[in-house]
């Protein structure tokens, strides 16, 4: 069982997939710290000064928890919408990555192959094809 697993798992296509998953992660990363840093504190200077994970809707006010602690019962839509945001762009970027390798595949199946040059014996025969129809 331990030689199937360690057979399955080092397949092309399960690297791959975890290669994948990793700079998956890392790119999520990437796109949150531009979405939360750069793009929304100027976007909530725009709509008044208001950061988006401030954004929210009070349901309940003054609610004890179960530690005994009290808070308000809110719905944040503020994160809901810095969620959005992010899906956004990581779709759009996945959306441009996968365009430039469709359009690559395209013009790699467009160009025309060109032939491979006659080898030896092809020539040969070639010559001795002609000189036969000559001869006739």
């Amino acid at each position: 069982m331990l030689k199937d697993f360690k057979e399955f798992a080092m397949r092309g296509n399960v690297m791959d997939l975890a290669v994948g998953v990793v700079i998956g992660a890392a790119f999520g990363k990437i796109v949150t710290s531009f979405v939360n840093d750069i793009l929304m504190p100027p976007l909530g200077i725009l709509i008044g000064g208001v950061s988006f994970k401030d954004l929210k809707l009070v349901l309940k006010q003054n609610v004890m928890d179960a530690e005994g602690k009290i808070a308000d019962v809110t719905l944040n839509y503020g994160n809901f919408i810095q969620s959005l945001v992010d899906f956004l762009i990581i779709a759009f970027a996945i959306f441009l990555v996968v365009k430039v390798m469709n359009s690559l595949k395209r013009k790699k199946a467009a160009s025309p192959d060109v032939p491979p040059a006659p080898t030896k014996e092809e020539v040969l025969l070639t010559e001795i094809r002609d000189a036969l129809r000559a001869k006739m």
